[in-house]
């Protein structure tokens, strides 16, 4: 699994990092950085929980 971010759409809602805060984080200036952009298994099913209820639509995954 490789999950990434289109900035041009993403928001800065933070509901991905609140779902799974060791692969999503937002910095100071409301940008959004994949600290694990190929999540370990025991955290998958929370990034695609994140991915799915991303409000803007600017995540993707790829399996």
């Amino acid at each position: 699994m490789k999950v990434t971010v289109d900035e041009l759409v993403c928001e800065a809602n933070a509901v991905c990092m609140g779902l799974a805060p060791e692969v999503f984080e937002l910095d100071d200036d409301d940008r959004l950085h994949i600290l694990l952009p190929e999540p370990p298994a025991e955290v998958q099913d929370r990034v695609r929980h994140a991915v799915r209820s991303c409000p803007k639509a600017a995540l993707a995954l790829e399996e």
